[in-house]
């Protein structure tokens, strides 16, 4: 269960989810799909309706950073210079829905999860489940790979796992299903498209028969 508030020194306090602010030192590529995530993320998501920026403004510059990336494959300083410039609006841009996200989902992990930004690690606790059903997502060995870490389930037989693009995934068609036997060790996903974000759930097969799909968990992969 997500728990918002946590019990230190005596008291409750609602715990505060720090976004991981990656995305100011990175590859262009990386920061749009962060961008990307978190624009598909918060777009119409009823848990941030008031957000710092316009969403269609911020579209706006996305699309301009991402022809910025694509000139400057041919070189030049002018285009460098402009791929630079368009990111550093991208980056700001981020930065404030990020504070925005972080106050305003309430604590709850899965309501931080839906607007595209990931939670940054903490000395000072483990890193919680990405939801009730996957622990932990990490890039594989290779580029185009994931390795997902499922939460048992005790009176599970086996498990499905299944994954699409973000903002496929209203299509039964866009979904790809992997059977999972258990959930030690991580398994492992291969030819994904690096850059691209993708939406996670997971399933148990019981003596009941199937669970429902757990809750998506939205990952980019490297």
């Amino acid at each position: 269960m997500d728990r918002p508030f946590i019990h230190r020194k005596g008291k409750w306090k609602l715990r505060r989810i720090k976004a991981l602010l990656d995305f100011v030192r990175t590859t262009p590529e990386n920061l749009l799909a962060r961008a990307n995530a978190v624009y598909a993320g918060l777009n119409d998501n009823p848990a941030y309706t008031r957000l710092p920026i316009d969403l269609s403004e911020f579209r706006v510059e996305v699309d301009k950073f991402a022809a910025a990336i694509a000139e400057a494959l041919d070189g030049g300083k002018r285009a460098f210079a402009e791929r630079k410039q368009r990111g550093e609006v991208v980056a700001h841009m981020l930065l404030q829905l990020a504070h925005h996200v972080e106050t305003n989902c309430n604590g709850q992990l899965q309501t931080f999860l839906s607007s595209g930004f990931q939670p940054a690690p903490t000395s000072r606790t483990k890193t919680p489940p990405l939801s009730e059903a996957i622990r932990k997502i990490v890039p594989g060995s290779n580029s185009g790979e994931l390795l997902i870490t499922l939460i048992a389930v005790l009176e599970a037989y086996s498990y499905q796992l299944r994954w699409a693009r973000a903002g496929t995934e209203q299509t039964a068609e866009a979904w790809t299903i992997h059977p999972v036997g258990t959930n030690r060790p991580a398994t492992l996903i291969k030819h994904l498209i690096p850059g691209t974000a993708y939406v996670f759930q997971v399933r148990a097969l019981t003596d009941s028969g199937y669970t429902d799909w757990s809750d998506p968990v939205t990952r980019i992969c490297t």
